[in-house]
């Protein structure tokens, strides 16, 4: 009955958003997209990642099966495209066979299995689908973001940016600098943070199909999580960042004729009052806060636990992500602080549902989300006098981010020590 019960909410919700996808973006939402992945030329690597997922709860012949079904699948519709000429857009050759198995998995649970073996199929095909499904929501969200706020917020976070050193300015100098060979490496970071994800977490759950069960608590659960609350945000508080606000925009050129000023990253913006302003309805205001930040964030935790390799590559593509988004001038300083504290706020909740919430799991949250909410406060209504004394609130900024770090550390490895069984004494030989 939970399971029903969760079923039907997201059903709502997907059905909900599709409305609203369509009256206020004009755009079809995610049901329409995901309907289309089974036959139109889908985007393969979320389908793939999600079957990938999926199969961590099947054996190691149903895997093999699995996956050269998807293969032969996706072998018959590219020749049947080749065959009428069917225009396919750039990348999306294949993928259609990763859908068409997960929905042949979640037939095969629902007439073939009965049980623990039903449900945790099941629980492999949602798995699967919420990484496809929370792709195509988080799309929708973000032309829903551009369409519906035609104003941002830019020069407020410009302004405030000056108490942490406009740190996105001088990223991007340096960027400039390493010339194309650092440019590469950080956009390859950048766009393949899922792919860093799904590693992750299918090393998390390497041994569901032998225990029969998942783990309380994984990576998935906070990417979801980050990626439905942070859209919300975004509709609070919209930025689009400083190469579309101070700068050409992204393709170089599209975003001249919205910016306030071509800036970024040569000439510090100037310290004046700021206000809203007006921008297009394209461009995403995905900005506060920084999700890439708050994603990569997730990812270093969550290889915290892992072999040395595995924790080498969360601190890299943490780093890595931290520098892409300020150099490319995606996000300013201020959505990276913001970001860190709200991943660790909602990973503190996520783990504090899974054993129990309790007076410790209470406070970290309940301190990660005040900060958040100050931050926000801060940046909204104190960014002149961020910027004229950035000796005091920079620090400041620092030190509330540190807060949360430090409190979420702590509480977590006090979890952990209690966790762990205490061993008990042998019992010693009576004398007799």
């Amino acid at each position: 009955m939970l399971w029903a019960a969760a079923g039907v909410v997201a059903l709502g919700f997907l059905v909900a958003l599709e409305v609203v996808a369509r009256r206020c973006a004009g755009v079809p939402g995610p049901m329409t997209d995901l309907a289309e992945g089974v036959i139109l030329a889908p985007k393969p690597g979320p389908l793939y990642g999600g079957l990938a997922l999926m199969m961590v709860v099947l054996t190691w012949r149903q895997r093999f099966v699995a996956a050269g079904a998807a293969i032969g699948i996706d072998a018959v519709f590219v020749l049947v495209r080749w065959a009428i000429d069917a225009e396919v857009p750039d990348g999306h050759f294949f993928g259609n066979g990763a859908l068409w198995v997960m929905l042949g998995c979640a037939a095969i649970a629902v007439t073939r299995r009965t049980g623990r073996e039903r449900t945790l199929l099941l629980k492999g095909v949602g798995l699967g689908l919420l990484l496809l499904v929370g792709r195509k929501i988080g799309d929708t969200w973000l032309l829903i973001t551009a369409k519906t706020r035609p104003t941002v917020l830019d020069p407020y976070v410009a302004v405030a940016d000056h108490a942490l050193g406009n740190p996105s300015w001088l990223a991007g100098r340096i960027l400039e600098a390493t010339g194309p060979i650092g440019t590469h490496v950080l956009d390859l970071v950048y766009a393949q943070l899922a792919v860093a994800a799904v590693a992750v977490a299918l090393y998390q759950l390497r041994n569901v199909a032998a225990e029969r069960r998942f783990p309380k608590h994984h990576l998935v659960r906070t990417f979801l999580v980050i990626g439905l609350l942070g859209p919300a945000i975004y509709m609070i508080f919209p930025v689009v960042g400083p190469v579309f606000a101070y700068g050409p925009g992204a393709s170089g050129t599209g975003g001249v004729q919205w910016a306030v000023a071509n800036l970024w990253p040569d000439t510090l913006p100037p310290v004046s009052v700021p206000h809203p302003v007006l921008y297009d309805g394209i461009t995403p205001r995905n900005c506060m806060p920084s999700l890439h930040t708050a994603w990569a964030t997730a990812i270093f935790i969550h290889t915290r636990k892992g072999p040395r390799l595995l924790r080498y590559a969360g601190t890299f593509w943490l780093i890595a992500t931290l520098s892409a988004t300020l150099g490319f001038g995606y996000h300013y300083g201020a959505d990276l602080v913001a970001g860190v504290v709200f991943t660790l706020t909602i990973e503190a909740g996520l783990r504090s549902l899974a054993r129990g919430w309790d007076r410790s799991g209470t406070r970290i949250v309940v301190h990660g989300a005040a900060v958040f909410t100050a931050l926000l406060v801060s940046y909204r209504w104190l960014p002149m006098e961020m910027a004229e004394y950035p000796w005091v609130f920079g620090p400041l900024l620092l030190l509330a981010m540190a807060s949360v770090i430090y409190g979420y550390v702590r509480t977590t490895r006090q979890w952990e020590s209690k966790a762990v069984p205490v061993r008990q004494p042998e019992p010693q030989p009576e004398l007799v």
